[in-house]
């Protein structure tokens, strides 16, 4: 009988796999889009190839963050070889600025309740007017304005007349295309993709559905799997039936790479970490021989040098900051009285300013950060100055002056060579006139290891 059941079994065990459905993996984006979260996206894209996964989805909550980063989860999406679906969830999460744009490369869009999306405008633009010339509108940017209210809304100008120079213009136009040309890829709704870069206008889940934005609304990921079974994609000239009612939903995690990658490409941690490399360093020069912090910094100087590679770093500002340390260093060796020291907290704090080279809010150093990094610099300058000072006003107490004028007891006179303690060391001595032992004599001069002596009264 029991070989009946293995024969039954190994009979039957192709239909019963075939029967199964492919899993489905999911991925978490949480917070600013950065270069972790493009190595994490893509990552998460190698490993469900290798699983054979019938769907990727992308849960997302985040309010923007890197167009480089952006663009490479796009490419990644573009890539795939199984259908990914963006999903903006849970409730009261949002999709904002490059979020959009991952929505509109995906193959689903979709939005929990209580959700939004929008507000795609590059963030490095301005609102400043050019008053010395007006800005000529294209014939699209005209035709846009003179289009009636979609969704009961009134129809608005686009705002690219309004920019601040050439380049900001130039910003829009190259997000408004590039996202109006995901849009068309996706089948969604045009008009709206290019008035969310060119008007950074927002739409919660519900317009978003009736707009076309997205597909489908779903509370969560189970629902979205049931709703999406059955759908047909071709990627690649390849035809993919979504077999999802019976799926189970797998969470991929951050390895350990990712994780680190998040932690150092922070901004405020990568400026730390150059800070404490290059005092570390200055450090290890002050104090020769000593190892632990010149390896301890180098260690910290390369690792922000390698995010600082993956960031969109203004090396000018870098340059700025060394330059602000190096002046702070000068300034205890050579005599500048405090000029030094200042011009290099001035070059340090507009430096750590520039030194990001974005306006996303994710990726910004905090004000409180660098200004507390520039008042713990120049807390060390003044104390180091302060310390000079008082050490100039001492008197000396070692070396050729401290012995000028040191006063001494001669000891004897053997052999027509005099001898007399200084300081408690013994001295050989001479003077213009005859010296009687026990007489106190002032030194006046040192030549090698002879010090010339006078009474010292």
């Amino acid at each position: 009988m029991r070989w009946f059941y293995i024969l039954l079994l190994a009979a039957f065990w192709p239909v019963w796999l075939a029967a199964a459905p492919a899993p489905v993996l999911v991925l978490s984006i949480n917070g600013a889009i950065g270069p972790a979260t493009a190595d994490y996206v893509h990552r998460g894209i190698e490993h469900a190839r290798g699983e054979g996964a019938q769907l990727l989805v992308l849960q997302m909550d985040t309010p923007g963050g890197l167009d480089t980063s952006m663009r490479a989860i796009i490419k990644d999406i573009l890539a795939a070889p199984m259908p990914v679906a963006a999903f903006v969830a849970p409730a009261g999460a949002r999709a904002a600025s490059a979020g959009t744009y991952i929505l509109y490369a995906s193959h689903i869009a979709a939005m929990a309740p209580a959700t939004n999306l929008g507000a795609a405008t590059p963030v490095q633009i301005g609102g400043v007017e050019e008053k010395d010339k007006p800005i000529e509108k294209s014939a699209l940017e005209k035709s846009a304005a003179e289009k009636p209210a979609q969704a009961g809304k009134p129809g608005k100008s686009d705002g690219v007349g309004e920019l601040s120079s050439a380049h900001t213009r130039k910003q829009v136009h190259d997000a408004a295309a590039y996202i109006r040309g995901l849009a068309q890829m996706r089948g969604r709704n045009v008009d709206w993709a290019e008035r969310a870069v060119r008007e950074a206008v927002s739409l919660s889940s519900a317009e978003a559905l009736e707009l076309k934005v997205i597909d489908l609304i779903a509370a969560d990921v189970p629902q979205l799997l049931q709703r999406l079974n059955g759908r047909k994609f071709s990627i690649a000239g390849t035809e993919h039936v979504l077999d999802t009612a019976g799926a189970v939903a797998t969470a991929f995690e951050p390895d350990w790479r990712t994780r680190f990658l998040s932690v150092i490409t922070d901004p405020s941690i990568a400026y730390i970490l150059v800070l404490l490399g290059l005092y570390a360093i200055l450090f290890e020069f002050y104090n020769p021989g000593m190892v632990l912090p010149g390896v301890v910094g180098a260690i910290c100087v390369l690792v922000a040098m390698y995010a600082f590679q993956m960031l969109p770093v203004n090396y000018t500002g870098l340059a700025l900051i060394a330059l602000g340390v190096g002046l702070m260093v000068a300034e205890h060796f050579v005599p500048g009285f405090g000029v030094l020291g200042i011009g290099g907290i001035v070059a340090f704090v507009i430096g750590s300013i520039m030194l990001i080279d974005t306006d996303d809010p994710g990726f910004r150093i905090p004000w409180p950060l660098i200004a507390g990094a520039a008042a713990a610099s120049a807390l060390f300058l003044m104390l180091v100055l302060s310390l000079a000072v008082r050490a100039r006003a001492r008197p000396v107490v070692s070396g050729r002056e401290q012995m000028l004028g040191a006063t001494g007891e001669v000891l004897e006179n053997v052999a027509g060579e005099t001898y007399a303690r200084v300081h408690g060391e013994i001295w050989k001595v001479r003077s213009g006139i005859p010296l009687e032992r026990g007489q106190v004599v002032r030194v006046t001069g040192i030549d090698g290891l002879l010090l010339t002596v006078a009474p010292a009264q």
